[in-house]
């Protein structure tokens, strides 16, 4: 009876014992009816949960648990530029993104993008876990006028810097003379968007067709790219143009500039009996993120 109440409820229904008496039968009739029914319940309610949790996850409401993300706070028409530019190195192409913005849905299918609705304040930074991200991008609110938008733009970089001193900022700024305040709120990179198209627009002018080389250099998408890579040992101690020369031939790889470990002072061009030392890093051109022993 046992055997058969479990093949009965469960629908599998093997055929192997079945009720003979009249008695019998409405007790299976029972069985049968509590049967379909818990599975129906039991279903729905998996299915609920699984829907529920996906449903808040899209809507931005559930917090983030993952670590050594970057963090893109706002969101504007170029956003969607800066996550595929993102997806296409190979760096950050499996690198957890979390996105707060006041938008009803996430804004892009990406599986390993998170969402969080709302401001960009104290509350959603931490449920975003800005303490272990290793990025962050502040990106200008376009439903506000410049000076707003910029103004903002420090506000958060500030409540993300007051959360995370470690975490590296890179702020997008409309205004150059806004330039102070942001470094006030200590953003380690200030891109003013204003004055970078001003100065492409005129050496555009100058140099006919350059901004076309400039714009695949900055592009992670197509062509020759920029890359900032860490000194390999056995290159430490000779000059910027033995490097070059040897990375060129044998790599295909241009040298640009060296930085210093700080990362404050980059120098574009070094002079050509410059040693470097081990803490430097290489500027270079290459079609790919160089992999150098």
């Amino acid at each position: 009876a046992l055997w058969w109440s479990v093949v009965t409820a469960t629908t599998v229904g093997y055929g192997d014992m079945f009720p003979q008496t009249a008695g019998g039968r409405l007790v299976g009739i029972a069985v049968m009816m509590l049967g379909i029914g818990f599975l129906g319940v039991l279903t729905a309610g998996i299915a609920s949960l699984f829907i529920e949790h996906r449903l808040l996850e899209n809507r931005g409401m559930k917090p983030v648990k993952v670590k050594g993300h970057i963090v893109i706070c706002g969101w504007n028409f170029r956003s969607e530029e800066v996550v595929a530019e993102l997806r296409a190195d190979p760096k950050s192409a499996d690198l957890p993104l979390v996105v707060i913005a006041d938008l009803p849905e996430k804004p892009v299918d990406d599986r390993d993008l998170h969402f969080i609705h709302g401001e960009v304040d104290n509350d959603h930074l931490q449920r975003a876990n800005i303490a272990g991200a290793i990025t962050a991008i502040v990106l200008s609110d376009d439903r506000l006028e410049a000076y707003a938008r910029d103004a903002k733009s420090i506000l958060n970089t500030m409540s993300i810097k007051n959360l995370n001193p470690e975490v590296y900022t890179c702020v997008e700024l409309m205004e150059p003379a806004n330039l102070d305040h942001c470094r006030m709120a200590q953003a380690d990179e200030v891109i003013v968007v204003g004055e970078l198209s001003t100065n492409l627009l005129v050496q555009a002018a100058l140099d006919h067709g350059i901004t076309r080389m400039v714009s695949e250099l900055v592009s992670n998408r197509y062509g020759q790219d920029l890359y900032k890579i860490q000194l390999p040992p056995g290159l430490v101690g000779r000059t910027f143009f033995e490097i070059m020369c040897d990375l060129k031939e044998q790599q295909g790889i241009l040298c640009l500039g060296i930085e210093d470990a700080e990362g404050r002072n980059l120098l574009a061009n070094p002079p050509a009996d410059r040693p470097l030392a081990a803490e430097d890093r290489l500027v270079v051109i290459a079609p790919r993120r160089p992999e150098l022993q």
